[in-house]
């Protein structure tokens, strides 16, 4: 493959003017959602100084977000999905001016946040997965695995930038600016969402209720490629996830560093950055299942090399390696996902696939929080990297489909027929 080749594949922003719209609003939504989530938590920690007030934020960000994604899983595929995208926006927009609202508010409003939270939260999972649906319906099979990878590629941006840029506007002007940004990029978010198609109540798409989310259930579990992926995810983040380590690791091996500890931090954003720009040596390949396990195993090794190692540089390159691995494996498991289900479910995997993609994380922060009060940080990467490792294996040795999936160029009334 030639270098040009190896690099982010744009033709589906150059040849898809609806995908293009859409990619748009959401990149600024994405950034807008970084400065947010940066804004709350220096909000809280500001007015109350308690780690423990602090990691409250996240219980009031996942337990809605596993909550609402199911329950939009009941009905996502029987409504209008441009339309309930377009209402869980409008809602964040709101959500975000009456944050706004809260910082400029002399008072103690924490509690107030962590409510608002909940319901930024609640709104995402039930429009993430309308969204995300789309995509697979605006590009052509062989244009998805690319589309993927153009939208890890601005998450990932985002995540690299977002934080930094808020430190410096609420140091200069308070977090209520942060918030004001974020409803700003919500509303071009809005915008890109305009052009999408409206959808109706989808053939094949069953009973509106909790018999559409236990099929959705069903499809993904039934589906070896769809269920590998799923567990594959779940391997690498309940497992290995190191982020919550961080601070100990910090503090266990270079002695506790503000400065570094940003850099630990950076460094897995990173490589995300620059695997996304080489993501042409994964899009263009038709064996996205191979690509995931070898990702998967990637950042397994990584983090445990992280949690034996001491030398600044090699733990820095180890975890841009973890996150070059975790964008290729993020890209893979949703080509697979989202190529292997028809379009009468895809909103209800799409929000499985939300729920495993975002809860996981959080699984994966409290189980690595655990090991390491008992041992240390360092112990904990090791035996989450390895843990992650055994798993991998006996995922391949149980579901031998998944290493072997191909993309094909299956058409939509193909796919319904699998169902």
């Amino acid at each position: 493959m030639s270098l040009l080749g190896a690099l982010v594949d744009i033709r589906p922003l150059r040849e898809h003017p609806t995908f293009r719209r859409l990619w748009l609003g959401a990149t600024a939504s994405g950034f807008g959602s970084q400065l947010g989530a940066f804004a709350a938590t220096f909000y809280v920690w500001d007015r109350t100084h308690n780690p423990l007030m602090v990691g409250l934020i996240g219980l009031f960000a996942a337990a809605p977000l596993i909550a609402f994604a199911l329950l939009g899983s009941a009905f996502v595929d029987h409504v209008d999905r441009r339309r309930l995208a377009i209402v869980t926006t409008v809602g964040l927009i709101m959500t975000s001016l009456l944050m706004t609202g809260v910082a400029l508010w002399p008072g103690d409003g924490v509690w107030v946040m962590f409510g608002l939270v909940a319901v930024a939260s609640s709104l995402s999972a039930l429009g993430t997965p309308a969204r995300r649906a789309f995509v697979p319906r605006l590009l052509p099979p062989d244009r998805l695995s690319a589309g993927l990878a153009l939208d890890h590629l601005s998450f990932q941006i985002a995540v690299l930038l977002g934080p930094a840029i808020a430190g410096f506007l609420t140091a200069q002007w308070g977090t209520a600016v942060c918030f004001a940004i974020e409803a700003v990029t919500f509303v071009a978010a809005l915008i890109g969402l305009t052009g999408l198609p409206r959808t109706s109540r989808l053939e094949g798409a069953g009973r509106v209720g909790a018999t559409a989310v236990w099929e959705g259930v069903s499809f993904a579990v039934r589906t070896p490629a769809v269920r590998g992926a799923f567990l594959v995810d779940l391997a690498a983040t309940v497992l290995a996830m190191p982020v919550a380590l961080f601070p100990v690791v910090n503090q266990e091996k270079f002695g506790g560093s503000p400065e570094i500890l940003g850099l630990l931090t950076s460094a897995l954003a990173v490589g995300g950055v620059v695997a996304s720009a080489v993501s042409g040596l994964i899009t263009q390949r038709n064996r996205p299942g191979l690509v995931l396990l070898a990702c998967a195993a990637l950042w397994g090794v990584s983090l445990a090399g992280v949690g034996l190692s001491s030398q600044l540089p090699v733990v820095l390159t180890l975890l841009a390696l973890a996150g070059a691995a975790d964008t290729w494996s993020v890209v893979s498991r949703g080509t697979i996902v989202q190529s292997s289900t028809p379009e009468s479910h895809r909103g209800r995997v799409a929000s499985l696939e939300h729920i495993v993609g975002a809860a996981g994380p959080h699984v994966g922060g409290l189980r690595a929080g655990l090991v390491a009060a008992e041992a240390s940080g360092g112990t904990a990467l090791v035996i989450g990297g390895l843990t992650c490792l055994a798993s991998l294996g006996l995922i391949t040795a149980l579901i031998p489909q998944l290493q072997h999936f191909r993309m094909t160029r299956q058409s939509p009334a193909q796919a319904e027929a699998h169902v």
